[in-house]
């Protein structure tokens, strides 16, 4: 998708992992991004939280904002697609 910014940019946007966390122990956040951004770069909105290390593993996610960026066409990438689907949100 083709995310237009008002200035006539257009931005091509992913939702994807943004790593945080010490060393050994990754938290990532979910965040919605210019897909030529690097992964820990500027994001343009955060809309959740994974961390695979708890037993079961933590996953917050703000259905509202992500289907509202799915809708816009935001691509979500596969590990996101995986977590959208185990919460129930369509991607």
């Amino acid at each position: 998708m083709l995310f237009s910014v008002g200035r006539g940019d257009e931005l091509a946007v992913r939702m994807r992992l943004s790593r945080v966390g010490s060393a050994k122990n990754p938290i990532y956040r979910i965040v919605v991004a210019d897909a030529r951004s690097p992964r820990d770069g500027r994001s343009i909105e955060t809309i959740g939280q994974y961390n695979p290390r708890q037993t079961p593993s933590l996953i917050v996610i703000d259905a509202d904002r992500a289907a509202a960026w799915l809708e816009q066409g935001a691509q979500p990438s596969r590990t996101v697609k995986k977590l959208l689907a185990i919460k129930g949100i369509g991607a």
